[in-house]
């Protein structure tokens, strides 16, 4: 093996962190391997998550559907509420699908080439159940190894064109064979020691030859692209309630948040930049409870939230007031909810 992977692997064996998915490397060692649906779920899940808020999930996930057969025959609306809160939620509607087509093909592939094939599944996610599971000997490049590896090359490529430079340099690195912990050392020693600000570059096992250690300059790497202002939104949304239960509706199966629990909300309109967000007007809503503010991924969204209190029966779904928290409602609903019950 490289010198490189030797030392990542030493540190791994006396290092690795203890997670629910995870077989230690010194249980590998007697031939337990991991399974792949577990690995699969965590891989998922932690995308745009950290992992202490991810193992709640995993373990409920797992409590409910322990096997991907399980969760192929699980009812969708059940997985999407357990989703909620995640975030993110194609993953949640990719993560059914994909479950459905493994358990009818039988099981996971065990290459990554085949992985990718599946949904939700792209070229990291693929390489690390792959090397993780299956030890396949392929480069897994997540936000941990492309921040070891471009301060130990000093590559000075802005993310995320550098993710493929990270790949090509780490592929003459990877060692002859224990594939699986070698992904998850780099995992670990970028969330653990290489960390974004402040890293520990005393304990890192690969402090001698790290090019940004040497000119002082870890924090400089990786070098990322300037970030573009993000769009900005404006709606309504309405908590409607009868004192006992609230209104909630199903959204689209396609879309922002689709398929998902949510509240009666209007567009959500594009205010334009330099313009102001339009006053609340409660003259025709009801009565104004406040404003919350959620960001997603390509926009930043505020939304004005209104009470309608009816005596009447209501009309549709509905969810119990004292159990808002069991109705699977995606943060930004559970933030303009929380102003009623807070």
């Amino acid at each position: 093996m490289s010198e490189f992977s030797t030392r990542i692997l030493d540190w791994y064996d006396a290092h690795a962190r203890q997670l629910p998915w995870r077989v230690s490397p010194q249980a590998r060692r007697r031939g337990v391997m991991p399974d792949p649906y577990r690995v699969w779920l965590s891989e998922v899940m932690l995308q745009q998550t950290t992992i202490p808020h991810g193992i709640r999930y995993f373990l409920r996930f797992t409590e409910l559907w322990p096997t991907v057969e399980d969760l192929a025959r699980a009812d969708r609306e059940d997985v999407m509420r357990e989703w909620a809160g995640l975030g993110y939620y194609a993953r949640a509607r990719n993560l059914y699908a994909c479950a459905q087509l493994v358990s009818s093909q039988g099981g996971f592939p065990r290459v990554a080439s085949e992985l990718k094939k599946l949904p939700g599944i792209g070229p990291y996610t693929a390489g690390a159940i792959a090397s993780i599971a299956f030890d396949e000997r392929v480069a897994a490049v997540d936000g941990n190894v492309e921040r070891v590896m471009t301060r130990f090359l000093a590559i000075d490529t802005p993310l995320p064109k550098a993710k493929q430079v990270v790949a090509e340099a780490l592929e003459p690195r990877l060692p002859d064979h224990r594939f699986g912990d070698f992904t998850q050392a780099l995992m670990d020693l970028g969330a653990t020691i290489c960390t974004p600000r402040g890293p520990a570059c005393l304990t890192c096992p690969l402090s001698d030859d790290c090019a940004a250690h040497a000119a002082g300059r870890e924090e400089a790497f990786p070098v990322k692209a300037p970030k573009k202002p993000k769009p900005v939104r404006h709606g309504i949304v309405k908590l409607i309630h009868n004192g006992k239960h609230m209104a909630i509706e199903r959204r689209p199966d396609k879309g922002l948040l689709a398929g998902m629990n949510g509240l009666p909300t209007s567009d959500w309109n594009v205010i334009g930049e330099g313009e102001p967000i339009p006053e609340p007007d409660s003259t025709d809503q009801g009565k104004y409870l406040g404003r919350v503010e959620h960001v997603f991924t390509h926009f930043k969204l505020f939304l004005d939230v209104y009470e309608e209190q009816r005596t009447a029966p209501l009309d549709g779904l509905t969810t119990p007031l004292s159990s808002l928290g069991e109705a699977g409602l995606p943060s930004v609903f559970a933030k303009a909810a929380n102003l009623l019950v807070t």
